[in-house]
């Protein structure tokens, strides 16, 4: 009895994951307009209606890790360590979500370049990019600011953004020029670091801002 809940929820990421695959799969060979919620269901062996049980629509198989990522960054960001600085808790979140050993992060890896040439061909799947990319700085900018109370909502808005974007180019440029995953880690790591230089004096006052 223990053991079946585990089971259960390993059998779930398993047709996840399937279905993933399969999707990304019929994206590259056939275009994703021209790809249906229907032929993806198929080739994974589930219907229709339990693909929705896993996704809202066909953007979102693309994006599948976001929400892993989003919630492990925000459950970090909510309870900061004695004594850490917003940037160190910054840093912490955005490196601990997009680097973290886990089932997601491993598929996304892999799946990393053909993800890439998919968005890059499809204005739809553009927009749905930057769409989660401005709605995911607005959430961790205003849960940092609710992890420091004192901290001016606009400064931890741009922190957000300095080290969100520091991130995604860096990793985006690693990866554009054939780097490894284990290269592409390391430059999203350099990259936060570089930031976190120029953001020592986050939550300090500073004279000249309203308060």
């Amino acid at each position: 009895m223990g053991g079946t809940p585990g089971w259960r929820e390993t059998k779930k990421q398993r047709t996840r994951h399937a279905l993933i695959q399969h999707a990304v799969r019929l994206f590259t060979e056939q275009g994703y307009e021209a790809t249906t919620i229907a032929e993806i269901s198929t080739a994974a062996e589930i219907s229709p209606r339990t693909f929705f049980s896993y996704f809202r629509t066909k953007e979102d198989v693309l994006f599948f890790d976001h929400e892993t990522r989003m919630a492990r960054a925000l459950a970090i960001l909510a309870e900061p360590r004695p004594d850490e600085a917003p940037a160190r808790l910054l840093r912490r979140a955005l490196l601990d979500s997009v680097l973290a050993e886990s089932a997601d992060n491993q598929l996304a890896a892999e799946l990393a370049t053909t993800r890439t040439a998919l968005v890059n061909a499809e204005p739809a799947l553009q927009a749905r990019e930057l769409h989660l990319l401005f709605a995911t700085q607005r959430e961790l900018a205003h849960a940092l600011h609710g992890a420091y109370p004192g901290l001016d909502l606009v400064d931890a808005a741009a922190a957000v953004g300095a080290m969100v974007g520091a991130v995604t180019i860096a990793a985006a440029t690693a990866r554009a020029a054939g780097d490894d995953e284990d290269a592409v880690r390391a430059a999203a790591r350099h990259a936060v670091d570089l930031v976190l230089d120029g953001l020592d004096t986050l939550g300090r006052p500073a004279r000249g801002r309203r308060r």
